[in-house]
């Protein structure tokens, strides 16, 4: 009998690194393993600090070629001093705490709102005509009203918020309930889950990155309702200072306010994803 017809015993166990039933040939390693995605997200970091550093280059650029801008040393200026005399403190808090009430309280309401058209035809039936109705005007729209009937304190501009914000995520969520594989479903239902058990372990799970991409984009109109809210009925907060800046054409004080809002919702929205990321680990990206 020759090397070429000796055939390894059914009994012997396959060699160290070698998949079964393939002899002692090693598996192959499974592409985008941890190294390639570490490498992925260093690259993409330093595409962002490139992309701000270049959008901060081209900005002093226009400005000192003429364009009516402040340069980003006197809004560095401007903001250090506001922040001296508290005026910048007081606004950041003002409004961050106007946002975050609004955006909480409208992602609260607005997910199991969602689940609820999403799960029950019953629900879909009798809230789906008024949350599309009131999906085409937008919140700003509604303000004037909100004022009359609420006042001019703090109340109108969480409300317009929240409405902003419950908009935007219950539409995602409910996007994501009717979503789902169906044959997930029904596999649960042959294994004998009752219908809490497949809302729990297999609706929820499946529908949440659709709530987290819903509650970033209700973070962005909660952040552009409110400085517009803040425009018209406010004594404090960074729309309400960058009014009043305006009036006295301090271009500098209207780039702080500017660049706080861009940085504040900047923050929150990375918070999202780092949410999502540790919500969705299951999912597959790119």
């Amino acid at each position: 009998m020759t090397a070429s017809t000796v055939r390894p015993s059914p009994d012997r166990p396959p060699a160290a690194g070698a998949a079964p039933g393939t002899g002692d040939h090693p598996a192959p390693r499974a592409a985008g393993g941890p190294r390639r995605r570490t490498s992925r997200r260093t690259t993409v970091r330093v595409l962002n600090v490139v992309s701000i550093v270049g959008g901060i280059a081209i900005w002093w650029v226009l400005a000192l070629a003429g364009f009516q801008f402040p340069t980003p040393p006197e809004v560095v200026s401007k903001a250090v001093e506001l922040w001296q005399a508290g005026t910048l403190t007081q606004d950041v808090l003002a409004s961050l705490g106007r946002v975050l009430t609004g955006f909480l309280l409208g992602s609260a309401l607005a997910i199991p709102v969602g689940f609820l058209m999403g799960w029950y035809s019953v629900a879909r039936g009798l809230l789906e005509p008024w949350i599309q109705f009131f999906r085409t005007i937008p919140p700003l729209a509604l303000l004037p009203l909100v004022l009359v009937l609420m006042g001019i304190g703090e109340l109108p501009k969480v409300f317009v918020i929240f409405l902003a914000a419950f908009l935007a995520c219950v539409i995602s969520t409910y996007q994501g309930v009717v979503s789902v594989d169906r044959t997930l479903i029904n596999a649960a239902t042959v294994l004998g889950a009752k219908d809490g058990t497949i809302f729990a372990r297999v609706v929820v799970p499946a529908s949440t990155p659709f709530i987290l991409v819903g509650m970033r984009v209700g973070l962005g109109s909660s952040w552009a309702t409110l400085v517009a809210a803040e425009l018209l009925a406010a004594q404090a907060g960074l729309g309400y200072r960058m009014q009043q800046a305006q009036l006295y054409y301090d271009l500098a004080t209207i780039f702080v306010g500017i660049v706080v809002i861009g940085i504040l919702g900047l923050v929150m929205d990375r918070l999202l994803l780092l949410a999502e990321s540790k919500l969705t680990g299951w999912q597959e990206r790119r």
